[in-house]
């Protein structure tokens, strides 16, 4: 007893530095993801390419720059593999399968239910496994950030919907999108147990490497063929490159000192990002929902940078 109570409550500098560098890493993710809007949207018009075709395209690119980035250590992947197959399959085929039931519920049931339902309900599954894990409510702050993101990210899609967004198929689109939230909170919350013992890249790698396997039958149905032109592969390698390759290999290794829960909230700043972009390159309007919506998620990341970081308990031996 005399012990703990003489050792220092304060938490080691280092632990509190990886946690804030924790939610800046995924704070990146967030914004690299909300260019991703404006790429397909130039690229569907240039192309004609299914969202699915497009979502194919951009794991296998990330899938092959970082296989020649990790040429050198294939048996570290083979090693990943070996260690945690089970894991590692999922996050990959949840990858895959949680983007394409979104595409599938942007052509089913409009954009805006789409990204309301599939981004929204992430958090909230999140911060309801964590709490049944721990055996706790969360406390008033964790359930203000939640209110505040899902508001926020209502009120932008919802104001960004085009009024003439085909909806043929609500309901079926509704369950797609409810799948795709639940696809992405489920490998959010395994991909995190992942990353304690797995390296970024590696964890990267190999989830994109799945994902693309996974969409390969359906973007072959739907037609992968592209136009040989510079802006093309430009927008293609900006998907794969950027917002794949580089912004997931910064969330896997957010994700180990980040809780799902959060990461999930900070990675909102997609729609808020793209809603942005929409305004300066495509010369959008911004109604007063959008800034209302964006004032809402702004200040729930800014609760979660406030919010004292989750670290462990100290150990006997760490005393």
């Amino acid at each position: 007893m005399s012990t703990s109570r003489t050792a220092s409550p304060a938490v080691p500098a280092p632990t509190v530095l990886a946690a804030r560098t924790g939610l800046i890493q995924i704070t990146v993710t967030g914004v690299l993801w909300g260019t991703t809007g404006v790429a397909v949207q130039l690229l569907r018009e240039s192309t004609g390419l299914s969202p699915v075709s497009i979502g194919f395209h951009r794991l296998a690119i990330a899938a092959l720059v970082l296989l020649a980035c990790t040429a050198g250590r294939l048996g570290t992947l083979v090693g990943a593999l070996r260690a945690a197959p089970v894991p590692l399959l999922i996050t990959g085929v949840g990858l895959g399968l949680y983007q394409a039931l979104y595409f599938a519920a942007v052509a089913l049931a409009g954009v805006s239910v789409a990204t309301v339902v599939s981004l929204g309900i992430a958090p909230v599954l999140a911060a309801a496994w964590e709490s049944a894990r721990a055996r706790r409510i969360p406390g008033p702050l964790r359930l203000g950030t939640l209110v505040a993101a899902v508001a926020g990210l209502a009120l932008i899609t919802t104001a960004s919907a085009q009024p003439t967004t085909a909806a043929p198929a609500p309901l079926l689109g509704l369950l797609a999108a409810a799948g795709s939230g639940l696809g992405y909170a489920v490998t959010t919350l395994i991909s995190r147990q992942v990353s304690q013992h797995t390296e970024p890249m590696t964890l990267t790698t190999v989830s994109t490497v799945v994902g693309a396997l996974t969409l390969a039958p359906f973007a072959l149905v739907a037609g992968i063929g592209v136009p040989a032109r510079v802006s093309t592969v430009a927008l293609l390698l900006h998907l794969g490159v950027v917002t794949t390759a580089v912004a997931y290999a910064l969330f896997y290794a957010g994700l180990r000192t980040t809780p799902g829960s959060v990461a999930a909230v900070l990675t909102l700043l997609e729609p808020l990002t793209a809603a942005a972009l929409a305004v300066a390159l495509l010369h959008e309007p911004l109604p007063l929902p959008v800034l209302v919506g964006g004032a809402l998620l702004l200040t729930a990341v800014a609760a979660t940078y406030l919010r004292p970081p989750e670290t462990p308990r100290p150990t006997p031996e760490t005393r």
